[in-house]
C-alpha cells in the first residue's frame, strides 16, 4: 500500500480542524440563546439592544404569570361574588363615585384606572399576589393589616375619598374576585410583571419641562390638555382618567411616587403600549411621571406614614427622612446619591 502524500494529510488535518471549531463556535452560540431564552431571572426579559432608541426587545418569560380565563369563573354563589366583585372593580365610579348609585364616596376614578384590566395585566398593578400576601406587615403604617385595610388605603388615597364598610358584599364581592385572579399563586411567591417596573434611576433628577413636552405629544389626546381625564357620556365615569386635579389620585396615593408612575408609564402608556413593545423611553417615562405628579392635586395628611424612617421608600415625597437629602431630592432624584447613602450609613436604613 502507497503511502499518502504528506502534504495532502496536513492540509486534510486542517479542513477537518476548521470543521470542528466552526461547528463548535455555532453550537456555542445556539447554547447561550437557549440559556438566555429558559434561565432568565423572574423579572427579567431577553434583552438583545439598548432603550435609549426603544430598539430593546423585551421578551415576557414563558412561565410567567397569566390571570385565570373569565370563561372559567366557579358557578353559583361564589361565582356571581367574583363577578360583581369584577363589575366593582372595573366600574367602580357608578357605585361609588360622586354619582354613585350604592354610596357617594370618591373621586370618580375607578380601582382600574390604576389596576388595569381589572387587575390581570402585567406590570399594570395586577392583584396576582394580591390575598397571598395578606395579613402582612405594611411598613406604611407599621401595623399588621389585613387585605381589607388595603382596600380602605386605595378609596382614601387613589380614589381621594372613603372607603364602604369593609364588612360589607361589596368589599367582600372585591375580596372574592381578588382571591379568584391570584388563585394559583403560593405565598411569597415571586412573580414576573409584578405591581410596576423598577426602572433604573437616571442620573440626574427627573425633568418635568421634558415631560411636559412628552406629555403634549403622548398623553393629552386621551386625558386632555389640563389632565382632566375624559368623562363617559354618562358623566358617571372616566374613559380616560384625570392625572392631576381634585378628581384624581391624591398626594399620599402610590402613584405619586416617581418610580411607581414612571413604572407604569414604561409598560402601559400611551395607549397600546406593553411590555414587549413600549412606546417611551425609560428617561421619558421619568420625565413625563415628573411633569405629571408636579401639577396640583389634593393633599393628604402624611405625618403618621413610615414613622420608621428606615422602611421609608427612597422616592417617598415627604419628609422626614434618615438621610440628609430634600424633599423635592426625594421627589425627583436624583436617586443614585440617595442609594449611595444609604448603602454607606446601613445604620440610617
Amino acid at each position: 500500500m502507497r503511502p499518502g502524500n504528506p502534504k495532502e494529510n496536513s492540509d486534510k488535518v486542517t479542513k477537518t480542524a476548521g470543521y470542528i471549531v466552526r461547528i463548535g463556535a455555532v453550537a456555542c452560540v445556539i447554547t447561550i440563546f437557549f440559556y438566555l431564552i429558559f434561565n432568565n431571572d423572574a423579572n427579567k426579559g431577553v434583552v438583545v439592544a439598548t432603550d435609549k432608541n426603544l430598539s430593546t426587545e423585551r421578551l415576557v418569560p414563558f412561565d410567567a404569570w397569566h390571570a385565570p380565563d373569565s370563561a372559567a369563573m366557579p358557578p353559583g354563589k361564589q361565582g356571581e361574588m367574583v363577578k360583581y366583585g369584577r363589575e366593582l372593580i372595573t366600574h367602580t365610579a357608578v357605585y361609588f363615585g360622586p354619582s354613585g348609585n350604592l354610596a357617594q364616596l370618591s373621586n370618580g376614578m375607578n380601582c382600574q384606572n390604576c389596576h388595569l384590566g381589572g387587575g390581570t395585566r402585567l406590570y399594570g398593578n395586577n392583584f396576582a399576589s394580591f390575598i397571598a400576601t395578606y395579613p402582612k406587615m405594611s411598613a406604611r403604617s407599621g401595623q399588621m393589616e389585613p387585605a381589607t385595610q388595603r382596600i380602605v388605603e386605595c378609596f382614601s388615597r387613589s380614589l381621594g375619598g372613603k372607603s364602604p364598610d369593609t364588612t360589607a358584599k361589596e368589599v367582600q364581592a372585591m375580596l372574592a374576585y381578588m382571591k379568584w385572579i391570584g388563585k394559583d399563586v403560593k405565598k411569597n411567591a415571586r412573580l414576573f410583571g409584578n405591581a410596576t417596573e423598577k426602572l433604573p434611576y437616571l442620573n440626574g433628577p427627573a425633568d418635568a419641562g421634558k415631560g411636559k413636552l412628552v406629555y403634549a405629544a403622548k398623553c393629552q389626546s386621551c386625558h386632555g390638555a389640563g389632565g382632566q381625564g375624559l368623562l363617559t357620556a354618562d358623566k358617571k365615569s372616566y374613559t380616560y382618567p384625570p392625572l392631576w386635579g381634585s378628581h384624581s389620585y391624591n398626594d399620599g396615593a402610590g402613584m405619586y411616587r416617581l418610580g411607581n408612575l414612571a413604572g407604569f408609564v414604561k409598560n402601559n402608556m400611551p395607549y397600546g403600549a406593553t411590555y414587549e413593545n413600549p412606546q417611551l423611553t425609560d428617561e421619558e417615562c421619568w420625565n413625563v411621571a415628573a411633569f405629571i405628579n408636579t401639577q396640583p392635586r389634593t393633599h393628604r395628611d402624611q405625618r403618621n406614614d413610615y414613622t420608621n424612617l428606615a422602611k421609608k421608600p427612597i422616592d417617598a415625597p415627604f419628609g422626614p427622612y434618615a438621610d440628609i437629602f430634600s424633599e423635592r431630592q426625594h421627589k425627583l432624584g436624583p436617586f443614585k446619591p440617595i442609594l449611595a447613602y444609604q448603602k454607606a450609613h446601613p445604620e440610617k436604613k
